[in-house]
């Protein structure tokens, strides 16, 4: 089956772990090696990936060699885009011989006026602690916001509403091509009045592209890798309890972290909603496990799952 598999930032590059390129190349071959298991498992897949820390320490970077004007959010995220997919492809490549691989710079439209514009939440760069992320909120004009027990630059996160790459996409995947595409969520864009298109400053979750992306491909399954095994009830806390199977009716209303957990449910319960095909979330070591329906969190369509944690909740 074919089966878009979104690599979280954090599975990329392991929480607290320092950005050096060594660490992402690491990561990315350990990443690239359960992908191949996948592949060789007889399914086609089409990578996405997250970008939040790569493309924050580029803004970084830019800030602290240039003249003061900083790179605009959009460009950034092109280049970590780029700077990624090619390390996933050629990890992959080395190990799938005689396989062909494509990595895709992907521009996705949003709608210039999504009220997320207004307010951010989508979280890029390093982790810092809470007086240093205020002292850097106050001297360069961030907005910040708690990331687990650590705080974070946060950007705005428009919905994406349409992947413009989609055909090209389709085209190579029926022709047997993994395709790396959909990088950070995408190249933000907008159209405007006479229909040309410019980028915008924004950083568009990975996770709802990757749904948009899978609808748009008509896959399969979408498949949301990141550092947790499962989707919990109550995470963080003594009462922490896994959710294995369980429908969008049954998980639409509970509270999830808009900058982590949250989007991975919305996007799940999008695809299936939109699909009747499953989505699955959990723990990158754990993947084919995952998508064999062994491990991970299961979002599914059809008849009601029975389960204890039958509550009402929204996503934040």
């Amino acid at each position: 089956m074919l089966i878009v598999v979104a690599l979280g930032g954090n599975a990329l590059l392991r929480r607290g772990e320092p950005m050096t390129a060594e660490n992402q190349r690491a990561n990315v071959a350990r990443a690239a090696s359960v992908l191949a298991e996948i592949v060789g498992e007889g399914h086609s897949v089409v990578i996405t990936h997250g970008n939040g820390p790569q493309v924050g320490l580029l803004a970084l970077q830019a800030a602290a060699t240039s003249d003061g004007s900083a790179f605009p959010l959009d460009v950034l995220g092109a280049e970590s885009a780029g700077m990624i997919g090619y390390v996933i492809e050629q990890e992959l490549s080395n190990l799938l011989d005689g396989r062909l691989f494509a990595t895709l710079l992907t521009q996705v439209k949003v709608d210039p006026h999504d009220p997320a514009f207004a307010h951010p939440t989508k979280p890029i760069g390093p982790v810092y602690d809470e007086a240093a992320a205020r002292r850097l909120a106050a001297e360069r004009g961030w907005q910040i916001a708690p990331d687990a027990d650590k705080w974070r630059r946060v950007v705005p996160s428009p919905r994406p509403l349409e992947i413009l790459e989609a055909s090209v996409i389709s085209f190579l995947v029926e022709r047997g091509v993994i395709v790396i595409c959909t990088g950070g969520g995408g190249v933000p864009v907008i159209a405007r009045d006479d229909g040309s298109l410019c980028g915008v400053e924004a950083v568009i979750d990975k996770d709802l592209s990757s749904s948009l992306l899978a609808r748009q491909l008509k896959a399969d399954m979408l498949l949301m890798l990141t550092d947790v095994d499962a989707v919990y009830v109550d995470y963080g806390t003594a009462a922490a309890r896994a959710l294995r199977r369980i429908t969008p009716a049954e998980i639409s209303g509970r509270d999830f972290p808009a900058g982590s957990m949250g989007p991975k449910v919305g996007a799940a319960i999008e695809f299936v909603e939109a699909t009747g095909k499953p989505a699955a979330i959990g723990k990158l070591d754990e993947a084919v496990e995952i998508v064999r329906g062994e491990r991970g969190t299961w979002v599914e369509g059809g008849a009601s799952v029975p389960t204890p944690e039958r509550l009402s909740y929204r996503l934040i």
